[in-house]
């Protein structure tokens, strides 16, 4: 496992054993995901999104706090996974970082909360598992552009893009913070830094 560009995002790589019956791996290790980033994954609900060839789904965030931590995988086909940096005060705000997710080498991304997260299918019948921190509440839901010429993610040409109604309609990144709509880095980082329930008290390290 190893921290991707934007504070707050790691990308992990399993060590897969296949022999002749098939293949084995561990795709999460709550000690592991602790000890190497100093801050518990609390999970609250899992996520299964099986999508077309050419879906682009995000970008998505949760309000802050208490935001959601996600951490994602890709079980059957390819995708191209991003985490984009949209919390104001940031010293990578506007970057992204993508990954590919696929069912050979079986990455798994992990973003803290405050991220923004997105993904596109590169092949038909992509499905996406991800385990998240909090439930989901429309009314703490937000989204960004996913094709926001300002962070010019490189989303493949071919297959054509397929976007929802709801991604398609939402506002840029500059946009969405003259509105007041992305969260504050200092402010994740003390979100982070807080015990959560079912803690000893401590706070979590910040990375």
């Amino acid at each position: 496992m190893r921290p991707l560009g934007i504070e707050g995002a790691w990308v992990e790589t399993p060590q897969v054993f296949t022999d002749r019956r098939g293949r084995f791996h561990e795709w999460f290790r709550a000690d592991r995901l602790h000890e190497l980033t100093g801050h518990p994954l609390r999970t609250e609900q899992a996520n299964c999104s099986s999508s077309g060839r050419g879906t682009l789904r995000g970008i998505h965030y949760a309000a802050v706090p208490p935001g959601q931590a996600k951490y994602v995988t890709c079980v059957s086909g390819a995708v191209l996974d991003v985490v984009v940096d949209i919390r104001t005060g940031s010293p990578t705000f506007g970057r992204w970082e993508a990954v590919r997710l696929d069912d050979r080498e079986h990455r798994a991304v992990y973003l803290s909360e405050g991220l923004g997260h997105a993904f596109m299918a590169l092949e038909e019948g992509s499905t996406v598992v991800y385990l998240c921190s909090e439930g989901y509440a429309p009314e703490r839901e937000f989204g960004i552009h996913p094709l926001d010429p300002a962070l010019a993610i490189p989303w493949p040409d071919d297959p054509a893009r397929e976007l929802s109604a709801k991604d398609a309609s939402a506002p840029t990144l500059a946009e969405a913070g003259r509105r007041g709509l992305l969260p504050i880095h200092e402010e994740c980082l003390a979100h982070r830094r807080r015990p959560r329930s079912g803690e000893q008290g401590e706070a979590c390290v910040s990375w």
